[in-house]
């Protein structure tokens, strides 16, 4: 089953709640920026060693094959010197990044393009999950609110 009351006390020790609040209402007005990607990843290290925070969760459903000894500390911070070396204009608007900025960034961060990349097309497809995650809850909402006034 996992230790779930363990890893819930952790994340109540470990993570700032304003923090969290105000990422999640970023994340609902469709305004996560890779700045708050960086500001989430430091939430997520401050609870400790990934893999020993994800021994925590339980074995089930989507969860239920996750294999906590592939767990890549280095890639989290990879990602954070990746994001750490944009200007904050490029956090902001990742689209201006073209070949000579992502050249500069990875010779600031230690990385090559093609990490740069792989980060970039894992945030779009962040932003569409939660685009799509967005839409089904203000369907949900909106639906049951519209039936309480009919």
């Amino acid at each position: 089953m996992g230790d779930i009351l363990s890893l819930i006390e952790k994340a109540e020790r470990g993570l700032d709640a304003e923090e969290t609040q105000r990422l999640a209402q970023r994340m609902v007005k469709n305004q996560f920026t890779l700045e708050d990607l960086r500001d989430q990843l430091r939430q997520i290290r401050r609870l400790g060693p990934l893999a020993s925070v994800m021994e925590m969760l339980p074995k089930v459903g989507p969860l239920k094959g996750l294999d906590t000894s592939s767990v890549d500390e280095g890639g989290l911070r990879k990602v954070e010197a990746i994001i750490n070396s944009m200007t904050p204009h490029e956090r902001n608007r990742p689209d201006v990044l073209n070949g000579s900025r992502k050249r500069r960034i990875s010779m600031g961060s230690g990385t090559s393009v093609a990490e740069i990349n792989r980060l970039l097309k894992q945030y779009k497809q962040m932003q569409k999950m939660m685009k799509g995650v967005q839409g089904k809850w203000l369907r949900r909402a909106l639906g049951s609110g519209a039936g309480a006034r009919g």
